[in-house]
């Protein structure tokens, strides 16, 4: 498996919150989640309920897209990620890893009665202008 650029991994996991935009009929819908970066799978993990309009839309259409920002309004400072993927409910083996991951970030999940999320990402685009303005690093998962 590909590994993500470090600078990627870093920013992501420096963060825990990220909009999530699912679709269908042709109408695109955001929600915001707490999430976890399961880095050997190349995988953000989170949790929402299957009723939830977002995880309704995910199983009749996998492919999402998201982003995660630092918000700042410092020009020189501006970071963010954004994102496109598959997301679905683990099982197995990849539900024991992704679900130990993410009560280890917010152990306060434990006590709701939610269900386990990953979104395999294949493709990344990351804007860093601490690196210069607009430079832009970019990862995509081979085929």
């Amino acid at each position: 498996m590909q590994a993500i650029d470090p600078k990627i991994t870093e920013f992501i996991n420096e963060h825990h919150v990220l909009t999530l935009a699912t679709s269908s009929n042709e109408k695109p819908y955001c929600a915001n989640c707490f999430y976890v970066l399961l880095e050997s799978e190349n995988s953000l993990v989170f949790t929402t309920d299957r009723e939830t309009r977002h995880g309704m839309e995910a199983l009749k259409n996998p492919a999402v897209a998201g982003s995660i920002v630092l918000e700042t309004n410092i020009i020189g400072k501006i970071q963010g990620v954004q994102f496109t993927g598959k997301m679905y409910e683990p099982e197995g083996e990849l539900l024991k890893k992704a679900k130990k991951r993410y009560l280890k970030r917010f152990p306060v999940a434990m006590l709701m009665k939610t269900n386990i999320w990953v979104i395999e990402l294949e493709f990344i685009k990351f804007t860093d202008n601490r690196l210069g303005f607009g430079k832009k690093l970019i990862w995509e998962k081979m085929a």
